[in-house]
This record gives C-alpha cells, sequence and structure tokens, in this order.
C-alpha cells in the first residue's frame, strides 16, 4: 500500500464517520425539538404564499403569515370535520343493519358448528375409544395442551391491544401539545423568517450559501412532486375501487371508494386494510361471490399500484423508477414499514446533493485532500 492510498482510506474513514455522526446529532436534535422544525419546514413550504399575501394585499408581514396560518387552520378543520361527518354518517348507516348483521352472523356462525365442528368433535370421541385408557390420556393432554397455549396466544394478542390503546390514549395528549408548538412555532418564525435567512446568510461562506439555495429549491420541486405523486395514487385507487364496487354492486359505493382511496396512503397495505377484511368477512358468512369479488378487487388494485407507483414517483420527482424501486425494497428491509416512506426520501437528498455538488466535492475530498489555495490568494494574505 503506497502512502497515497492509505491517505485515501483514512480520509474515508473520516468522511463516514463524520457523515454517521452528523446523522446521529441530527436525529437527536430533532427528536427533542421537532415541532419547531416542522413549524420551519411549513414556513419554508408556504412563504411564497405570505409573500404573494403580502405584495397583493399589502399586509405587514406578521399579518401576512397569521392570514396563512388561519388559512392553514381552516383547511385542517375543514378536512377533520368532513372526516368526523364521514364517520358519523358510516357509524348511523352501520347501525341499522348492524342487528341485523349479528344476527345472521350467529346464525351463520351456530350452523357452521352443528354442521362442521360437532360432527368432528363426533368422530374424534369415536375415533379415541381405538385407543387404551393410557393412549386417551396422553393424547387427551396433548389435546390440553394445544388449548392452554392457543388461550396464551389469544391472551397476549388482547394483552397487546390493550397495551396499544393505552399508549395512544398517552400519545394523544403529547400529540395535541406538539401540535400547538408547530402553530405558534409557524407563526413566529414565518415572521421573522427574512431576517433568520439573513443571520444565517452573514454567517455562511458564500459557496455554502449557494449550495443551500439549490438544495431548496430542489426539495421543494421534489416535496410537491411526492405530494402530487401520493396524490394521484389515491385518485387512481379510489376510481378502481369505485368501478368494482358499482359493479359487485354494493350500497354506499362512492363513500368506500374515497375511503379505500385514503387508505391508499399507507404504503402496500394501502387498500388491503379495508378491502382484505371485509372479503375474509363475506367468506366467513357465506356470501362466496361476494368475497370472491372482493378479493379479485384488492387484487387488482394492488398490482395496478406495484406496477405504477415507481413510475409515477420517479416522473413526479424527475428520479429513475429503478432507483425509486431499489429504495422502496430497501427501505422495507432495513426499517419496516417506516421504510417505505424513508427509502425515497434518503434517495431524493441524496440525488439532491449529488446534483448540487456536494457528493462531488466529498469524493475529491476522498481522492485529493483540501485543496491548495491558489498563489494569489497567499500573496493576499501576505
Amino acid at each position: 500500500m503506497t502512502k497515497n492510498q492509505a491517505f485515501i482510506i483514512a480520509r474515508f474513514i473520516v468522511v463516514l464517520f463524520s457523515v454517521l455522526a452528523l446523522c446521529w446529532v441530527a436525529a437527536w436534535v430533532f427528536k427533542i425539538s421537532y415541532p419547531f422544525w416542522i413549524a420551519a419546514l411549513l414556513v419554508w413550504m408556504f412563504y411564497p404564499l405570505v409573500r404573494f399575501i403580502r405584495s397583493k394585499i399589502h399586509l405587514p408581514n406578521g399579518l401576512a403569515v397569521f392570514v396563512v396560518l388561519l388559512i392553514s387552520l381552516a383547511v385542517l378543520g375543514g378536512a377533520i370535520t368532513g372526516l368526523v361527518f364521514l364517520i358519523i354518517w358510516g357509524v348511523k348507516s352501520l347501525s341499522k343493519i348492524l342487528p341485523e348483521l349479528i344476527q345472521s352472523t350467529t346464525g351463520q356462525a351456530q350452523d357452521f358448528f352443528n354442521n362442521s365442528i360437532l360432527p368432528i368433535w363426533q368422530r374424534l370421541g369415536e375415533f379415541m375409544n381405538v385407543f387404551s385408557s393410557e393412549q386417551q390420556s396422553a393424547l387427551q393432554e396433548s389435546i390440553s395442551s394445544m388449548g392452554t397455549r392457543l388461550a396464551s396466544s389469544i391472551a397476549e394478542i388482547g394483552s397487546g391491544l390493550v397495551n396499544g390503546l393505552t399508549q395512544l390514549f398517552v400519545i394523544v395528549p403529547s400529540f395535541l401539545l406538539a401540535f400547538l408548538f408547530v402553530f405558534i412555532g409557524f407563526y413566529f418564525i414565518g415572521k421573522d423568517w427574512e431576517k433568520l435567512l439573513g443571520k444565517v446568510n452573514t454567517k455562511m461562506p458564500n459557496s455554502v450559501w449557494d449550495k443551500a439555495k439549490s438544495f431548496r429549491n430542489i426539495l421543494r420541486y421534489r416535496v410537491w412532486g411526492l405530494i402530487r405523486a401520493q396524490i394521484l395514487l389515491m385518485f387512481i385507487a379510489s376510481i378502481i375501487v369505485f368501478i368494482g364496487l358499482l359493479i359487485l354492486g354494493t350500497e354506499h359505493t362512492l363513500a368506500i371508494a374515497i375511503v379505500v382511496g385514503a387508505a391508499e396512503i399507507l404504503p402496500y397495505l394501502g387498500s388491503g386494510t379495508i378491502l382484505g377484511p371485509w372479503a375474509v368477512y363475506m367468506f366467513f358468512t357465506g356470501d362466496i361471490g361476494m368475497g370472491i369479488g372482493l378479493a379479485i378487487l384488492y387484487g387488482v388494485t394492488a398490482g395496478v399500484r406495484q406496477a405504477i407507483e415507481p413510475k409515477i414517483l420517479s416522473s413526479s420527482m424527475n428520479l429513475d423508477a429503478l432507483a425509486v424501486l431499489i429504495s422502496l425494497f430497501v427501505g422495507l428491509q432495513l426499517f419496516g414499514m417506516v421504510g417505505v416512506f424513508l427509502g425515497p426520501i434518503i434517495l431524493v437528498i441524496f440525488i439532491i446533493l449529488k446534483d448540487i455538488g456536494v457528493v462531488r466535492d466529498l469524493m475529491n475530498f476522498i481522492k485529493f485532500g483540501f485543496k491548495e489555495e491558489p498563489a494569489s490568494v497567499k500573496e493576499r494574505r501576505k
């Protein structure tokens, strides 16, 4: 190994550990102050609207930020109100058919027990008479052990559900408090946004500031591209489900299609969170035709999503479709379901850093080290 190769390896290790340390510090800082970072991100995204209101209506900057905040609250409140009314309407519709549904389900479950489970139990009793008393005891102990394990598993599942609900009730107040800090932070950060940018600009070297502005512009384009892609995927899923439910002849087709389309925001699960259990229930209640139809509808929806998601993401965010597909899979393998969101985000950040020259600068540093100052600069310093 030459001296130059040793320096290249050393610089690579320094860059690697520096990047990992920076990611760890950034994650820690975000964890303890995330409402204000979210508020800053929202200000960055909506500040063009603030600037537009300020220029057209001639409002002070603080008042323009307050108007944008009120508009955001109105839109969010309208969305929440619409969702609440949709849930209330769904509960009312369900309450009308629930008694009949419970009665039919109970009757079908009893018929299933009488026609399927009870004959098996009777044949099992006849089968056990063939064995000796010792063999019968051993077989009964095995059956009892299986029942105990099944009961234990059910108890663990129930305990997990209770713990999950308990954690949910604990998280809700913290979420509401963080939500309040986000909106307060949005106002104060937005009011002084240009001053904050000016201070950051004076502290940063020009080369770093230029790269930061390029990163901001490209990130804004690709963030909106990601949002457009998700809305388009939800719209396509709603159309497919709406047509499928019309063919199957179900009631409340439009409302169900909208809810299933909204569920498409969940990666990989998507429409399966609604259509899957619905199909299983139809099979259980004896409506085999509807169950098969819902299963086919879910398969078509999931297949179309898996086929077009990489293409839509790549075209909306100006990324390579294969790279998006790889980022989805790698994110899923490394971080689970959250990784399906994180994978494309990390890919976007890496591509942006590559586009603005940060990756190239790091590679040049690893290969050649620090740049030598031009002789003219050295002469001026003397």
